[in-house]
């Protein structure tokens, strides 16, 4: 038995850099070098980014997963941009003609293309034109390349630049036409044409001209808008343009349906009688076209729909992949461009359940021209690795922006909650995201009370704030049954125990109470062992090696007996097999009438031998029983070094380290001859030595 922390190594933060907050420590350029202990996924994705592989990530959320795909696109080569622009088919208007063009093309290409030649060289002018007139500094050759609209963009402004021409030179014969209406007007009066018996047949055929051209102005207008009438251009549509961009574009089609990662061409409500908009004009690009010569990071890959992974596949292979109607419904689904490129790199990304959603051949392509990576949810508790914690402090203050530097100390509060997340001993969580939510509750609370920096006390006060819904669940559970008693923390029952669990896949831990009834058997044949609780398959099975242990060791004849084991007001369910050694112990304790310390509990598998085997989440466990007022905690001894409480619970509950089942019995027993003679019996039949 050993007083929780007396392991811990408190000198391990003294070895980081020496700083005084996190003002002071630089972060990397790259975002690569951003990321935080994925050492292994780091030097994949730096080779995938040179070769152009595919990527499957698969891990626990909040490890960086997103991060290092953004990175990755970072680290592609630049490759030459392209924006892809659809017009018009005259032949077929179903099927748009679709042109792809360099988005920055070089400038011996310009030179030797007259038409790209002329069209950058006027928007140069006009540039530098409208520099003098503002009183700007003229740009210099790099300059200008950085600020340069793509030739897509380029190239759909020049139409509406010729369309605002158009409309102008409109706009000047509507005043000729005004103007030749009021001279009409002036030359009838003048010469006294107009008199009392044709004035207002001149006035009507005047009006009716002014009339029949304001009508021709309106559907000259209406028509060149919805894509009618006759006019020597075509008015294209940019559905890819890349502008603006150096590196490899990154897309994150993370949740998108099929129109938005594949392609859509709107429905149009007007079909018919020529009012409808141009095929072309309601074609939208997806996810895989504008991630062309980038990435494509999908995220719980498993939720696309089969279909729509099957098409993915298609696009990775052909690397062209035509937009069309995405609904059988829609007028768009009669509407097919040609085919639009999509040269991407997949990132795929999800947890390990999602590889059972995923399409095999799409796995197939992606194993066969990339890699997969199981990403690390944890990494080794060295002074290496809390520097790097005190890089990720700095990093998420200044991605923030609107809280306060860290002091030191505050930084080692940090590292302490990741090794408390961790679960193991040794090592620091990289639930990075979690602890980022942590450090910005830590800044908003300094930002309240008006501190310069955010210091120790803040961080522990945001422990409090930045608690998940399964710990607040928990801390109101143990506040509940204070009113409602189901559970005692003093004196001692028999048949009943106080056990250990933790809400779904969280670290909250709760308190769980079982109880336990031996009768007469029901049936002359055997006696049953029933448990009650809305128990899993695994918490079933587990019940089931208890029963072994109990018919195999305790020494009596158990088919005389009906074993009922109730676990307490468990209505969300019990699942996994952590709650072994407090089954055993209530069973044996009703059926040898010994009673159970209720100022204790416990958590741990057991095997049909005896033995108890590690459990998971012992440090939210214990945590629970300190909060419920517990005086001791009975753990595997191979988890006792995986506890680890907060400044705050230190010294607040004993840690009892077990080996095997008879220890247990001997700590959780209440003292007597009973107990005496019932530990000789099981460590003789057991061959435990009972440790001194």
């Amino acid at each position: 038995m050993w007083e929780h922390g007396s392991s811990r190594n408190t000198d391990k933060v003294n070895d980081m850099r020496k700083f005084s907050t996190t003002e002071e420590i630089p972060i990397p350029v790259k975002l690569i070098d951003q990321v935080i202990g994925q050492d292994e996924a780091v030097k994949l994705v730096k080779k995938a980014a040179t070769q152009k592989r595919n990527v499957l990530m698969i891990g626990t959320p909040g490890t960086g997963k997103s991060m290092l795909a953004q990175a990755m696109a970072e680290l592609m080569p630049a490759t030459a941009l392209e924006d892809v622009l659809v017009y018009p088919n005259p032949n077929d208007e179903n099927r748009p003609i679709v042109k792809t063009v360099k988005t920055y093309p070089s400038e011996d290409e310009i030179k030797k293309d007259p038409g790209l030649f002329q069209l950058y060289s006027s928007f140069r002018q006009m540039r530098q034109a409208f520099a003098k007139l503002s009183g700007e500094k003229v740009m210099s050759k790099k300059e200008r390349e950085e600020e340069e609209m793509g030739q897509g963009r380029m190239l759909q402004q020049a139409m509406r630049n010729r369309e605002n021409a158009a409309q102008a030179r409109g706009g000047n014969g509507g005043m000729m036409f005004l103007f030749i209406m009021i001279a009409a007007i002036i030359f009838f009066y003048a010469t006294g044409s107009l008199n009392n018996d044709n004035k207002w047949f001149v006035l009507a055929v005047l009006v009716a001209i002014g009339v029949m051209y304001l009508l021709y102005r309106f559907t000259s207008t209406f028509g060149k808008r919805m894509g009618m009438g006759m006019f020597d251009y075509n008015d294209p549509k940019l559905i890819v343009d890349n502008s603006g961009k150096k590196n490899a574009p990154f897309v994150d089609a993370t949740g998108t349906r099929a129109g938005a990662l594949l392609g859509d061409v709107k429905h149009d409500p007007l079909q018919s009688g020529g009012m409808g908009t141009p095929a072309h004009l309601r074609v939208e690009s997806g996810a895989i076209h504008r991630a062309n010569k980038g990435v494509l990071f999908i995220d719980e890959v498993a939720s696309l729909k089969i279909r729509s992974q099957q098409e993915l596949l298609t696009a990775m292979q052909e690397k062209k992949y035509s937009i069309t109607g995405q609904s059988e419904n829609s007028s768009g689904a009669i509407v097919k461009t040609e085919p639009v490129p999509c040269d991407f790199v997949l990132v795929a990304a999800g947890n390990y359940m999602d590889m059972q959603g995923m399409h095999p051949a799409l796995r197939s392509r992606i194993r066969g021209n990339g890699y997969e990576i199981y990403v690390q949810d944890n990494m080794p508790d060295t002074p290496e690795n809390e520097d790097r914690y005190v890089q990720f402090v700095a990093q998420e203050v200044r991605k923030d922006g609107k809280i306060p530097h860290f002091t030191r100390a505050a930084v080692e509060e940090i590292i302490d909650e990741a090794r408390r997340k961790a679960g193991r001993k040794k090592r620091l969580s990289l639930n990075l995201r979690e602890l980022g939510g942590l450090v910005r509750a830590a800044g908003d609370i300094a930002n309240e009370e008006k501190a310069k920096h955010v210091d120790e006390k803040h961080v522990n006060r945001a422990r409090g704030l930045a608690q998940t819904i399964e710990q607040q669940v928990s801390r109101r559970f143990v506040e509940s049954r204070k009113d409602y008693p189901v559970f005692a923390t003093e004196g001692s029952s028999v048949g009943k125990v106080n056990g250990l669990a933790v809400l779904g896949e969280s670290m909250a831990g709760l308190i769980m109470p079982i109880v336990a009834e031996v009768t007469p058997a029901s049936s002359k044949a055997e006696g049953k062992l029933i448990a009650t609780g809305k128990l899993g398959k695994i918490a079933k099975e587990a019940v089931e090696n208890v029963s072994a242990i109990i018919k195999k060791h305790i020494g009596k004849d158990v088919s005389q007996y009906d074993m009922h084991v109730q676990f307490l007001q468990t209505y969300e369910g019990v699942e996994g097999d952590s709650a072994s050694i407090s089954i055993a112990v209530a069973i044996i304790s009703a059926m040898e009438n010994v009673p159970v310390r209720q100022d204790i509990a416990m958590t741990g598998s057991l095997s049909v031998r005896g033995e108890v085997l590690p459990v998971g989440g012992v440090t939210g466990k214990t945590e629970a029983a300190i909060e419920a007022g517990l005086k001791a905690v009975v753990v595997p001894r191979s988890n006792a070094e995986d506890i680890h409480l907060s400044n705050g619970l230190r010294g607040k509950i004993k840690i009892v380290p077990v080996d095997n089942f008879v220890e247990v019995l001997q700590y959780a027993l209440v003292d007597s001859p009973k107990k005496r003679a019932l530990i000789r019996k099981m460590a003789g039949i057991l061959h435990f030595r009972k440790k001194r």
